[in-house]
C-alpha cells in the first residue's frame, strides 16, 4: 500500500506543469501560445527570461528526473557535445532516477512549416507593451537546420537569435543514450504533437 502511494504521489508532482503555472500566475500569459509553444524550462527562458526558468528547471530536476525540454537536445550539434551532456546528466540523476527529453523526429521536416510560418507574429507582455517576434529559416543542410528569430520591441530594440539544430534518429540517439550509461525504457510521441517528436524515458 504504502509504494502504491508513493507512486502516486511521485506520479503526481512529476506532472505539476510547472513552467504553465509560473507563466500564467506570475506573467499573466499562456507560454503554449509564446516562443515554440513548448512547455519547458527552455521555452520559459526564451519568454520571460532566466529568473522564471532557473527555478523551474530547479523544480522539474527535483522531481526525481533530469528532464531536457524544448527539444534542448537539438542544440547539441556534435555527437560529442551531446556525449558530453548526457555522461553529465547521468553522473547528475539519482539511482533510480530518470532522464526525459524531446526531439524533433527528422523524417517530419519541421522546418519546412517554418518556413511557410514566417509571417511575423505580435504579442502584448505587460509592462513592455506589443513585442514582434519573426522565425525565419536560414539554412536546410542536413542533418543540421539553422532559423533566426527576431524579436522588436516597443522602443525600437531588435534582439536577433541564431539557432542551429541537429535532427538526429533514434538509433542515433540509442547509440549515444546507451553509450552515457542511460536504457532507454520507452520512446513515445508527444501526446499533443503526435508524429512531430520523439520522446525518450
Amino acid at each position: 500500500m504504502a509504494a502504491a502511494l508513493w507512486l502516486l504521489a511521485s506520479y503526481s508532482l512529476g506532472a505539476i506543469p510547472t513552467s504553465h503555472l509560473v507563466s500564467r500566475i506570475l506573467a499573466k500569459i499562456d507560454l503554449r501560445k509564446h516562443g515554440s509553444g513548448n512547455l519547458g524550462a527552455t521555452n520559459l527562458y526564451r519568454v520571460l527570461g532566466w529568473k522564471y526558468a532557473i527555478p523551474v528547471a530547479l523544480f522539474d530536476i527535483a522531481k526525481g528526473a533530469a528532464l531536457m525540454t524544448g527539444n534542448v537536445a537539438q542544440v547539441f550539434l556534435t555527437d560529442e557535445e551531446l556525449s558530453e551532456a548526457l555522461s553529465g546528466l547521468q553522473g547528475a540523476v539519482r539511482p533510480g532516477g530518470h532522464l526525459v527529453f524531446e526531439s524533433r523526429r527528422p523524417d517530419y521536416r519541421a522546418w519546412t512549416e517554418w518556413q511557410q510560418d514566417a509571417a511575423e507574429a505580435t504579442v502584448h507582455v505587460a509592462g513592455v507593451g506589443a513585442v514582434s517576434l519573426r522565425r525565419d529559416v536560414t539554412s536546410v543542410n542536413l542533418p543540421d537546420v539553422s532559423f533566426r528569430q527576431t524579436y522588436s520591441f516597443p522602443d525600437g530594440t531588435k534582439i536577433v537569435s541564431d539557432s542551429p539544430l541537429r535532427f538526429r534518429s533514434q538509433d542515433e540517439f540509442d547509440v549515444l543514450l546507451n553509450q552515457a550509461g542511460f536504457s532507454v525504457l520507452d520512446v513515445r510521441d508527444a501526446p499533443d504533437r503526435p508524429g512531430r517528436e520523439f520522446v525518450f524515458l
